[in-house]
């Protein structure tokens, strides 16, 4: 008997809707609980990745905690910790906790099983619309002029070359790239595709997806460091995809560009000029990633309630630290009307490929 990948057979996707509402689509399971949910479609095992897509979780914890809250009260923080890597091939479970209903803060908790295990756990608090008071204390960062990306003409590829998906990205150039890795800013355009619901709650779990895109790796990209060194070794990671997602090739594809658009330039120029340096240097000076993954994932959303995911929102990441094997890395979401909507960190295993085998496991 083949393995189900979803606790239910999924139904077909709803053309009126934008791709991250399909994508992040749950389903209520009564018979196990009134606040248990699991993921409606496959969930996204990206290439090379030890699990599922880790915005996925996010977004659909997100998404089963909104269910449990009124609709004049919005998420402003959540704090996350990735257990263990999900499996694409197993339904996941997410359990609803109510830790507290007060009149100006909401806090819940979510955790995400597969086969009774914990993958993923979440605390979640939410905010009344409208209560801090007439007098407040205001201050925000303010976006740097960055301009939009240039529409694409009739025939052009588009902005990442991507066809599926359900988002699209545009580069928008790495501020001080010249200068140490503390010093770097990565800058990226992002939009989910097609046009989301005017729900606010469909907005906010898009954003919370997008959030793990091209973050943790931005520790390698401040190191000019590829994650995959070789063709042969991304062929290798694309053989090892278990149950891609119900945008299979399209996901695929999207992956592959993004590697050949942050990557090409850095595996041209070792593979054209850095070769002949290498036999002069020491092993030591040859840095390739051996192992990256999320440990933890924090979202403060500043303003919930006016933005739209599906029009381009403006991301910067640098990263403060390295070291003990980790990485970390801050990130500022604006709204293309300047607006900071969301500040994020993440944390993750960093490892290079070592002469010998690390002894510590996770």
């Amino acid at each position: 008997m083949s393995k189900r990948v979803t606790l239910f057979d999924p139904p077909q996707l709803n053309d009126s809707k934008a791709p991250i509402e399909n994508v992040l689509e749950l389903t209520p399971v009564d018979d196990i609980g009134p606040d248990v949910f699991t993921n409606t479609r496959p969930l996204w095992h990206p290439p090379g990745a030890r699990g599922i897509y880790g915005g996925a979780a996010i977004a659909q914890c997100l998404a089963a905690a909104m269910r449990t809250v009124p609709a004049d009260f919005a998420v402003h923080s959540m704090h996350c910790y990735f257990v263990l890597a999900g499996d694409s091939e197993i339904p996941i479970l997410y359990h609803v906790e109510r830790v507290r209903d007060g009149r100006s803060f909401i806090t819940r908790t979510v955790q995400a099983r597969q086969q009774g295990r914990p993958i993923f756990t979440t605390t979640l608090s939410f905010s009344k619309a409208n209560s801090g008071g007439r007098k407040q204390v205001q201050h925000a960062s303010s976006m740097p002029p960055v301009p939009l990306p240039t529409v694409p003409s009739p025939g052009q590829k588009r902005f990442d070359e991507n066809r599926g998906g359900p988002f699209e990205s545009a580069k928008a150039g790495i501020v001080n790239r010249d200068s140490n890795p503390e010093e770097k800013k990565v800058r990226r355009w992002v939009r989910c595709r097609g046009r989301i619901s005017d729900a606010q709650h469909a907005h906010l779990s898009a954003l919370a997806y997008i959030t793990d895109s091209f973050f943790v790796g931005t520790v390698a990209r401040v190191h000019d460091i590829p994650r995959f060194s070789s063709a042969a070794e991304l062929k290798m990671a694309l053989k090892a995809l278990k149950n891609p997602s119900d945008l299979e090739n399209e996901d695929i594809v999207r992956s592959l560009n993004e590697l050949k658009e942050e990557e090409t330039a850095e595996l041209q120029r070792r593979l054209e000029g850095a070769l002949s340096k290498l036999k002069e240097k020491n092993k030591e000076d040859h840095k390739e990633i051996g192992m990256m993954v999320s440990l933890d994932h924090s979202i403060y959303f500043h303003n919930p309630w006016t933005f739209r995911a599906d029009e381009w929102m403006l991301t910067e990441m640098e990263s403060p630290w390295a070291g003990e094997g980790r990485g970390l890395v801050l990130q500022k979401i604006w709204a293309k009307d300047g607006t900071l909507i969301a500040t994020c960190t993440q944390e993750g295993v960093v490892r290079l490929k070592q002469d010998e085998p690390p002894r510590a496991k996770i």
